[in-house]
């Protein structure tokens, strides 16, 4: 094993307010380490994942829709907006 990093729990409040602006989708959990895990212990975080319908990760062969992957810069904008904002 080259690494390990425990699993991070994100901020609630981002959590489901990403949720609820792309209609209620599913709540996933993640075991994430770098970028958003590493963020995580010092500012508020979530993560945003967009469908990908092969499952793919990581890797060249992963793809996304063009509408899904505007509903979630959608989603991002009006989260930032908000944040910013208050």
């Amino acid at each position: 094993r080259e690494s390990f990093t425990p699993v991070v729990e994100f901020a609630h409040d981002l959590r489901d307010r990403l949720s609820g602006l792309l209609g209620g989708v599913p709540i996933l959990p993640t075991g994430a380490g770098h970028d958003a895990g590493i963020l995580s212990a010092s500012v508020p975080t979530a993560m945003l994942f967009v469908r990908n319908p092969t499952g793919v990760s990581h890797s060249p062969a992963e793809t996304a829709g063009e509408d899904d992957c505007l509903a979630g810069v959608a989603a991002l904008a009006e989260v930032l907006e908000g944040l910013a904002c208050h």
